[in-house]
Order: structure tokens, then sequence, then C-alpha cells
């Protein structure tokens, strides 16, 4: 019994200790984070204020910065670089060069994870496995390897414990960004916090493979026995969380000369594929660098990495289409209708002001040869026309951003004379009729439905009706809309001004009791004055406070 006593005793002490250790990383984290973080808004101040001469320019300090920080850091500055709507193009060319310099992690700890996840050894799942990497990144390494049927595969498998720093550096920086915005208010505007919070979320999807498998299944499906197209397939009964097995395969790549004779062609079949992406699968490869990109023996492109996929809802496409067709035809009001549509520009912006940037957006257009136009520069010009309005553009649309700009880059890699706007004026009626078609049979159906229930409940809502009027007389119903907003206002800005009443009348108080002789005495006061200014400044702290969270003053 007295052994048995002493193993619990020694099990809690070596808990107690894991526990100790584990607060004290995570306080040493903190205030690597703070000391990072907090400095570089030090130094950026400094330099706004003319007391310091940069060596670097800020968006080059901040993408050092958080690349010394670590993967955590460096995956939430390349998610941060999506952001074109907030950040000017030196922040987003500076966030989007951290490259992921991280050294792979042992083959006996790669082995460990994937028996793991798997639930079998490494000889039972995989005739060969090569324990060297094919590639290390921040997020996992890659592995190639061999099915016990012959096919050929790689093994992407995830470093260990990296959602848990995900979410431990997330949450501290979280907490550090909290007391910078607190000292410095004017950051309140940019929205930090917010920010922070969808990128860490965003990121957290990106590590769950299971998520990019199915992504993997969906684009197979969609352009299986394509003559163009080659999606690598990936192997569900291998993938988990932290595992994912998929088709071994490669080509030249796009920035290859060999494959420069092809590029007029592929520059039409690679075009093709995002259109069909966007106005048929709704579903959008939003990587399209190089890097995943490959040119196969067969001339097929094959796309890979599908950890970063936007979703292109039906309202969405249609919208997308007339933004395209009213470029295509350089109509202003159109455009504006387009973007409005799409949420890229603020309902409160001034129509008249935007349309008459966007015309002369389309003039400027007007003098560059067709093939230099760009349907990515020409998307973002008129989101920074709505700078000011704190709008903020869904996620999707900002994956969306992102890859009309690599595409137009791959583009003009395969084939510089590619003309994007004239392809589009030849295929803009097939454009439209696709995008207005898709989920018009569902809409039929349902008019077809309601209309039926119409005609089942109308008698019974007429003689409920009927029955009103006899008994009580014609009545009009009224109904308000967006009193209850006003109320909410009317209540916190009544709560104010009593917080403040309270406030100026424990100041008032304190110091009418200062100046008496009352016992017992701090510092020469006396302690119930002390107390009085206490409660005052406690009070004004909470009144500061809730209006420093709503952003009003």
């Amino acid at each position: 019994m007295a052994g048995a006593a002493l193993a619990v005793r020694e099990a809690g002490a070596n808990t107690a200790a894991e526990k100790q250790d584990k607060r004290m990383k995570t306080l040493r984290r903190l205030l690597q984070i703070a000391w990072a973080i907090g400095g570089h808004f030090l130094w950026w101040g400094l330099v706004r204020l003319h007391l310091l001469r940069p060596v670097q320019t800020p968006a080059r300090r901040l993408a050092a910065v958080l690349e010394g920080l670590g993967t955590t850091f460096i995956k939430l500055g390349q998610g941060l670089s999506l952001r074109r709507d907030i950040l000017p193009d030196e922040y987003v060319e500076a966030l989007q060069s951290l490259q992921d310099r991280v050294r792979p992690f042992p083959t006996e700890v790669a082995r460990r994870e994937i028996e793991s996840a798997l639930g079998n050894r490494i000889e039972e799942l995989f005739r060969e496995f090569e324990d060297e990497p094919m590639a290390a990144a921040s997020i996992a390494q890659v592995h190639r390897a061999v099915l016990p049927d012959g096919r050929k595969v790689i093994v992407k498998v995830r470093r260990p414990r990296l959602r848990e720093e995900v979410l431990r550096d997330t949450r501290l920086l979280r907490w550090v960004l909290q007391v910078v915005v607190l000292l410095v208010p004017r950051l309140h505007q940019y929205d930090l916090l917010e920010i922070v919070r969808e990128s860490g979320l965003n990121l957290l999807k990106e590590l769950d493979f299971r998520q990019e498998m199915r992504h993997i299944l969906r684009f197979q499906a969609a352009f299986q026995g394509s003559e163009t197209i080659h999606i690598p397939a990936a192997v569900p009964a291998l993938c988990t969380e932290s595992v994912l097995v998929q088709e071994r395969s490669g080509g030249r790549l796009v920035t290859d000369p060999a494959v420069r004779s092809q590029g007029p062609e592929l520059a039409v079949n690679f075009f093709d594929a995002y259109l069909h992406q966007l106005f048929v699968m709704g579903l959008i490869h939003g990587d399209p660098h190089p890097g995943n990109l490959f040119i196969m023996d067969d001339g097929k492109i094959c796309f890979h990495d599908f950890g970063l996929v936007g979703y292109v809802d039906k309202a969405t496409r249609r919208s997308l289409a007339a933004y395209f067709l009213a470029l295509i035809n350089q109509d202003g009001e159109w455009l504006l209708d387009a973007y409005l549509d799409l949420g890229m520009l603020s309902e409160e912006v001034d129509r008249h002001q935007a349309q008459r940037g966007l015309e002369e957006l389309m003039q400027e257009y007007a003098t560059l040869p067709l093939k230099e136009w760009s349907l990515a520069t020409a998307m973002l010009a008129a989101v920074r026309m709505g700078w000011g309005y704190q709008l903020r553009l869904p996620y999707n649309l900002l994956i969306l951003m992102r890859a009309l700009f690599l595409i137009d880059a791959t583009l003009r890699t395969l084939d510089p004379e590619f003309n994007v706007i004239a392809y589009l004026q030849e295929r803009g009626a097939t454009l439209m009729r696709t995008a207005l078609k898709e989920g018009s049979d569902s809409s039929l159906a349902r008019m077809k439905y309601e209309a039926l229930v119409l005609g089942q409940e109308l008698p019974g809502a007429v003689a409920r009706l009927l029955r009103g009027v006899r008994e009580h007389g014609p009545e009009i119903p009224l109904r308000h809309h967006g009193l209850r907003d006003f109320e909410q206002h009317m209540d916190r800005s009544s709560n104010r001004i009593a917080l403040a009443l309270v406030a100026l009348g424990l100041y008032i108080a304190a110091s009418l009791l200062a100046q008496g002789d009352i016992q017992p005495l701090l510092g020469g006061m006396p302690l119930v004055a002390v107390i009085g200014y206490g409660l005052a400044l406690w009070v004004t702290y909470r009144l500061l406070r809730g209006i420093s969270r709503s952003g009003r003053l």
C-alpha cells in the first residue's frame, strides 16, 4: 500500500512539474511575442514621428519580425498577404515573400506520426517508404512511397504538436494586441484583433488535411476525363487530420523554357479551367503559383496543393459574370452595380464619385493594349475606392483576388500575347448563360412548391382575415424596422451618462472628504477620500473601456 501511495505521489509531482514547465514555456513565449510585436509598433511610431531613420521599410521589417517568431507567425503573415483590401501593395509583397525556412523533422518522428494516425506499421501500409523527405515546410513534410498495389504516392505528414502551438500563439498574440491597441487607440480602426482571429481560424482549417482531401476529391470529380487538366487522386482510406496520401505526379514547371512552344495552347487550357471552376464548380484553386502547376508529358496541366481553396456561391457567380461583361463593354454604371453586388464596395460609398472613378479607370485601360488588361488589378482598384468605409471583404473573395493575380502572372508566363479581354468577349454570352442557368432548375422547383403551399393555405388565411374584420373591424398592421438597434444605442448612451455622473459625484465627494480631518489617514489624506478616488477612477476606467470597445467617443 505504501508503495502504491508513493507511486501516486510521484505521478502527481510529475504532473505538477509538467504543468509548471508548460506555464513557464507559455510565459517565455508571451514575453518573446510581446517584445517582438511591441518593439515593432514602437519602432513604427518613432519612424512616423521622424525620430528614427529606418534602414528598411516598415513592410520588410514586419515580415522579418513575423519570420523571426516562427511557424505560426509565418503562416499568419502569408494569410495576411491576402488582405489587399486593407494592406498597401508593399505590405502584400513583403508578406508574400515569407518563406517556410524550416528544417525537416527526424524520420523516426515522421514514421511515428504516420503510424499513429493510420493505425498500422509503415511496412504494412507501404511497399516502399523513403525516409529522406522530398520537401519540408512549416506545416508538413512530404515523403515518397509506394502502396502495396504498386501505386506511387506522396505522404504528407503534419509536424507534431503544431495545432497546439498555433492555438497557443494566436491566443498570446491577441493578448499582446489588446494591450497595444489600448496604448495606441488609433490602431482600433484597423480591427487587428478580428483580423488575427480570422487568420487563426483559417490557419487551423489548413492544418486539417481531411479538408484538403475533400477538395482534391471534388476537383478530381470535376475534371474526370478532361483532356487538358489532371488532378492527382487522393487515397481517402489513408487520409486523416494529420496525414494525407496522394497520387504522385509531376512534370515541367510552367516557367521551364521547354514548354514555351506549347504556351499559347496551355494558356487557353489554363484559363478555361478557371472559368469552369468559377462558373460551374463554384470552387477555385486559390494558389496557382508556378510551384503548384506542372506540365505533364502528355500536355495536361497538373494542379497540386489544395490547402487554399475558395468557395463561390451562385449569387457571386452571377455578379462575377456581370463584372466581366461590364468591364468588357466598358459600362461604368453596370460595373459599379457589379462591385456593389459582390460586396467589394460599401453601400455607403458616394455612387456618383465611385462611378466617375470607375470610368476614369476604364479610360486608363482603354489606352493600353488589350493583352495588358488585368482583371485582378481592375478589381483591386475598385476595392481601394472603398477605403475609409471600414469595408471587410469575405475570405472567399480575398482568395479569389489572390487567384486572379496569380492567374494573370501564369498566363503572361505561358503566353505573353494572350488577350484575356478578347477571349472573354468571345465567350461572354456563354459565360452569362452558364452563370444564370446554374441553379435555375432548383429555383423553378422551389417556386412550384411555394405555389402549391400557397394554394392550400390561401383559403384558410382569407377566412381568418374575414373573421377578424367581422369581429374587430378593419385593422392595418404596422411593422417597424431598425428601432431595436436605436433602442440599444439609446440604452448604451444612457448607461454611459449614468456612469459619467456617478464618476463625477465620486470625484466631488472624495474632494470634499479630503479637506476634512477624518481618521485614519493614508499618505496624509483621509482613507475614505482615497477609497472614493479609487472608486471614481475604477468607474472612469469602465466608462473609457466601453467607449473604446464600441469605437465611439
